[in-house]
């Protein structure tokens, strides 16, 4: 099991699965490979969400032996989760936070209004892949009392964010 875990952490943390190793890990309980995915899926489930939550390990232990997994396999499990806590923790941390693409132009026109209508902002995107260098442009147009709104909450995330990084 400890051997099974490794693997899946493994690829948790972007590094290069052995799936000839899984496969042999999995062959004294004569998994099928419907099994073999259903295990790893089940363990990156598990490690992935405790980690996401900042799961105490002993905690973990505790609930997985209470869902029915055998004390030994799920003390196994939560050694390997224990040991790299915080590298799992870190890359957690560094897949939350990436943008998968980057605004590259602003393009916006206010709208002439009607007797007693509100203004609307017509806004185009330029969003470009920075993996592919993939252009795409998102346009919408909303209400100029919604857009003062979005700039009021966009000013309070930003001043959030710089008073966490001081």
């Amino acid at each position: 099991m400890k051997l099974l875990v490794n693997q899946v952490v493994k690829g948790l943390l972007k590094e290069e699965i052995d799936f000839q190793k899984v496969e042999k890990l999995t062959t004294d309980a004569k998994f099928d490979v419907g099994d073999i995915k259903a295990s790893v899926a089940g363990i990156d489930f598990i490690i992935s969400s405790a980690t996401k939550h900042g799961v105490d390990p002993e905690m973990l232990s505790n609930e997985l032996q209470q869902l029915g997994l055998p004390k030994e396999h799920s003390s196994a499990l939560c050694k390997v989760y224990e040991s790299k806590q915080t590298a799992l923790h870190d890359e957690s941390l560094r897949q939350s936070f990436r943008c998968s693409a980057s605004l590259q132009k602003v393009d916006w026109k206010i709208n002439p209004t009607s007797a007693g209508d509100e203004r609307t902002v017509d806004i185009r995107l330029l969003l470009v892949d920075p993996a592919t260098s993939k252009e795409e442009t998102l346009s919408f147009t909303t209400a100029s009392s919604k857009l003062k709104l979005l700039l009021y909450e966009l000013n309070i995330v930003r001043n959030q964010m710089n008073a966490v990084h001081m």
